[in-house]
């Protein structure tokens, strides 16, 4: 049987992105095929002890909603950093026109249930900010990140900000957990990243495919690399400098420039 080399498989980090314990992730898999799965034997199979088999595999897809391949690469003897040995298969759809990057970005707001985390100083679309505030204020359990790189450049990202703060208060924990974070990414050389990620999908924006100017084109993802950008964002919103509150965010200048979104 294949080992997992000390590294979590991609079995266990599915669970872990859910917030399921290993009781619970039995528990739902028994309740999809009818079996009698207990917490040690999910155990094994992350850690590639045991190998699943067809029945479990095929329920552990439809629990965690993700392909074999990626699930059980551990077992079957497949390299366990799927990102690196995937390539594009983790790439949904590629996103040619500007209508379609901004809805599937709207998408990822609207789906999210767990995490969403949002970066970038350039967002000034409304149908997308007004989706970001449209979950929080609909999804209480929902944790959002937002990560600044500079100050807002457009005057609607920092009304985003301002309505975000009238709609929660990050001072105030739900459940004994924060639920909602701004921070802005110091130095001001610090690379700007763009994306909207949340437990199960993730959007890019890409440079224009089309001409010189903006952010118009993207790449859909999959929940792998959304898992994987959740963390990096997290980690991002947890080293930058808090703007969480109102005179906070009323302090910072507002530029204007006409590239990028997110």
């Amino acid at each position: 049987m294949v080992s997992t080399g000390g590294a979590d498989s991609a079995l266990k980090r599915a669970r872990l992105a859910r917030n399921m314990t290993l009781e619970e992730a039995a528990d739902a898999l028994n309740a999809i095929t009818g079996g009698a799965t207990d917490a040690s034997l999910v155990s094994a199979w992350e850690s590639g002890r045991r190998r699943t088999g067809k029945r479990n595999r095929a329920g552990l897809c439809r629990l965690y909603r993700e392909r074999s391949e990626v699930l059980f690469a551990h077992q079957d003897g497949v390299a366990t950093g799927v990102l690196e040995t995937s390539g594009t298969a983790v790439v949904v759809k590629v996103l040619t026109r500007w209508t379609d990057l901004v809805e599937a970005m709207a998408d990822v707001v609207a789906e999210a249930r767990e995490q969403l985390v949002v970066t970038g100083s350039r967002s000034r679309e409304k149908a997308y900010l007004a989706a970001i505030e449209t979950a929080v204020a609909q999804q209480p359990d929902l944790v959002h990140y937002r990560v600044l790189y500079g100050p807002p450049r457009h005057r609607a990202l920092a009304d985003h900000l301002l309505r975000l703060l009238e709609l929660r208060d990050p001072s105030a924990r739900r459940n004994g957990i924060k639920t909602l974070h701004i921070g802005l990414v110091e130095p001001a050389a610090a690379l700007e990243r763009f994306f909207v990620a949340s437990e199960t999908a993730a959007v890019v924006p890409l440079p224009s495919f089309h001409g010189a100017e903006g952010f118009d084109c993207g790449l859909l993802l999959g929940r792998e690399a959304a898992v994987g950008l959740v963390h990096h964002g997290r980690e991002a919103c947890a080293s930058a400098r808090p703007v969480e509150t109102v005179d906070a965010v009323r302090a910072l200048p507002v530029g204007q420039d006409q590239a990028g979104e997110a």
